[in-house]
C-alpha cells in the first residue's frame, strides 16, 4: 500500500517507513519538482497513484470523501474517538487489576 503524507504532518512518511510502509511526503515531492501546491493537487496525485492520503486539513478530508479518494482523516473526531477508545481500555484494565486485587471475588 502506498501513502501520502500531508504537509501538514510531515515526517510521518519516515515513521512509516520505518514500519514498513511505502510512503511519501507531499513536502518532499514538493522539494522534488512535483506540482503539488493546492488541495486539488494533492487530492489528484493521490488518486492517480493510488496511494491513501493521510492528512489533519479538513478541506482535504472532506475532498476525499466526496471523489471516493482513500483517506485517513486526523480530524478532532478520530482523535476524540482514539481518546476514548484508550480511555475505555485503561479503565477496563484497571477493573481486572480491583478484581485481581480482591481475590478474585467482584
Amino acid at each position: 500500500m502506498k501513502v501520502l503524507v500531508d504537509e501538514n504532518i510531515d515526517g510521518w512518511d519516515i515513521r512509516l517507513q520505518a514500519r514498513g510502509f511505502d510512503a511519501f511526503s507531499v513536502k518532499k515531492l514538493i522539494i522534488n519538482g512535483e506540482r503539488l501546491t493546492s488541495d486539488f493537487s494533492v487530492l489528484n496525485y493521490a488518486r492517480n497513484n493510488d496511494m491513501v492520503l493521510i492528512t489533519k486539513d479538513k478541506e482535504c478530508i472532506r475532498g476525499c470523501v466526496e471523489n471516493y479518494i482513500k483517506c485517513v482523516g486526523l480530524d478532532d473526531e478520530s482523535m476524540f474517538e482514539l481518546a476514548t477508545g484508550a480511555l475505555v481500555k485503561l479503565q477496563n484494565e484497571d477493573d481486572l487489576s480491583v478484581r485481581a486485587d480482591d481475590g478474585g471475588r467482584s
